[in-house]
């Protein structure tokens, strides 16, 4: 279920336009199982994910001192938070289909805030909070840490161009183990608006996705993505 934290920053219209590229089979998974993957948070390509910008390091170094345990609750801490990304922006991103997507043969979900929020509901079992990522310089600017999730909030300045929104779970408090994430429970018409497909792709597989997705019983729109459109002379 989404919860509100008034610790996180995000968006104050619900409107707000929110991207998700990826592969088909990753697609297939999400439709099938209704269920959308969360990753574990020390499972992401970038090692700086959940941890500390240099000065509030040395500050929690300090701390630790006489308690040692303080500075390896917060190392253990990122196994078991997960997050699922979303990138913020009106329109398409190029850059977001060569990062995401292979061999042409990828598809964007455009979703809204508001959108993501009304999904999360059909979870019961875990509490979601979503947050707009905040990109700072690691090595001058402080992340506080009075607020669990502050750590997974922010990136480092090189990352900027994700503009990411999370989905983000802590499940410090239930004895389960998770490997590489974890899936919760979707409401599918909720979470996707609109489907594009990669804008290299060929029409076959615009057909092929177009009668996965009916033989599946949804009924969202699916489009060519715009960024191959006809060139007008």
């Amino acid at each position: 279920m989404y919860v509100e934290n008034q610790n996180i920053k995000l968006p104050n219209d619900p409107n707000t336009i929110v991207w998700k590229y990826l592969d088909l089979s990753k697609f297939l998974d999400l439709l099938l199982s209704k269920k959308l993957f969360m990753s574990r948070s020390d499972k992401f390509e970038d090692q700086y994910e959940g941890t500390f910008s240099e000065p509030t390091f040395e500050e929690i170094k300090k701390l630790s001192e006489n308690n040692p345990e303080f500075l390896n609750y917060y190392k253990s801490h990122r196994e078991k938070v997960v997050v699922s990304s979303w990138h913020i922006n009106e329109y398409e991103s190029f850059a977001m289909w060569q990062i995401f997507t292979q061999n042409s043969e990828g598809l964007a979900i455009q979703s809204t805030i508001g959108r993501l929020q009304k999904a999360l509901e059909a979870e019961v079992q875990y509490k979601q909070f979503i947050g707009e990522v905040n990109y700072i310089d690691y090595k001058k600017e402080y992340i506080p840490f009075d607020d669990m999730f502050f750590p997974f909030m922010f990136k480092r300045k090189s990352f900027q161009y994700e503009r990411e929104i999370r989905i983000i779970s802590d499940l410090s408090e239930r004895e389960i183990k998770i490997n590489d994430g974890l899936k919760i429970n979707v409401d599918i018409d909720q979470l996707i608006e609109k489907i594009y497909i990669h804008p290299k792709s060929e029409n076959w597989y615009k057909k092929l996705v177009i009668e996965l997705v009916s033989k599946l019983d949804y009924g969202f729109t699916i489009e060519k993505s715009d960024l191959e459109s006809d060139i007008l002379i």
